[in-house]
């Protein structure tokens, strides 16, 4: 198999998969926060930056050269052909900046990549296994109140009905991680940790 191992880690708002990717990476694992980084690129890749102005003109980008990200959403809201598109540019030049990423740490046994949309490994992707992190509505929307106040459990609960499915998640999954505060979180994680240390060195 390849090195090194390329781990997928998903899950819905609230499921934990921050907390989870935070473990992996006290444990030494490199990180790579996709949604994060596709931010930083409209931003910082000439390239893209080009390819989203020609796609969307010239008010993508504000008079500073910041992605104007409220009027490309309204843009591209009601256009399910403009937002593939758009799609189809910033696409490639995330994967090859994660490409480009898993190069610098091939001395590694194993990289996490953390996305919040995500399809199962070998999927048109590079990943080997795919990590779901899973965890009772309920308890998610407690937890989303807890770090934003201002939100009530109503509209929690519709960003939720918004995200794929956790049916849907589950047949992605190679493993699910329980963060349902009914078992502890870290043993699961170390386990994993274990076995793709041992699984990149076969």
């Amino acid at each position: 198999m390849n090195k090194p191992l390329q781990i997928g880690v998903t899950g819905g708002i609230g499921s934990g998969k921050s907390i989870v990717c935070r473990v992996f990476a006290m444990l030494g694992a490199p990180v790579y926060y996709a949604d994060e980084r596709a931010k930083w690129l409209t931003e910082h890749d000439p390239i893209l930056k080009a390819d989203i102005t020609r796609v969307l003109g010239a008010q993508a980008y504000d008079s500073l050269g910041k992605y104007n990200r409220s009027w490309v959403a309204s843009q591209v809201f009601a256009e399910p052909l403009l937002l593939e598109q758009l799609n189809a540019v910033i696409h490639p030049r995330v994967f090859a900046d994660t490409a480009r990423w898993v190069s610098e740490h091939a001395d590694k046994p194993y990289v996490i990549k953390e996305a919040a949309l995500m399809r199962a490994a070998g999927d048109g992707n590079s990943l080997h296994k795919v990590i779901v992190v899973q965890a009772p509505a309920p308890i998610r929307i407690d937890r989303i109140r807890v770090r934003d106040p201002h939100r009530s459990a109503e509209e929690i609960q519709h960003i939720i009905d918004r995200q794929v499915s956790d049916e849907a998640r589950l047949r992605m999954a190679d493993y699910v991680l329980l963060n349902d505060e009914s078992q502890l979180l870290l043993p699961q994680i170390v386990r994993l940790h274990e076995e793709f240390s041992r699984a990149s060195m076969m």
